[in-house]
């Protein structure tokens, strides 16, 4: 894997972990019984805690790659080794 590739698979991992853990631990206004300023989306959150999710989706996108680059460095399984690769 060249650097390029890592960092693109990286992000890709970044950003599929990233949308599911959005909503996580999120209340919106219509659960809180709170009324939406300005006449927003009443599923909207009421804090979205953004700062906390992407440290969150951060460690966890790095040991997910970790774990992906050590099963490409090590041969763990191999292209051939696929159901239906053959």
């Amino acid at each position: 894997m060249t650097f390029e590739s890592g960092i693109a698979i990286y992000l890709t991992i970044w950003w599929t972990i990233l949308f599911a853990v959005l909503p996580l631990g999120s209340r919106s206004h219509a659960e809180e019984g709170i009324p939406v300023p300005g006449g927003g989306d009443p599923a909207s959150p009421v804090n979205p805690n953004l700062k906390r999710k992407f440290i969150t989706t951060t460690w966890v996108s790095a040991i997910i790659f970790a774990m992906l680059w050590a099963v490409l460095r090590f041969h763990l399984v191999t292209l051939p080794s696929f159901p239906g690769s053959h």
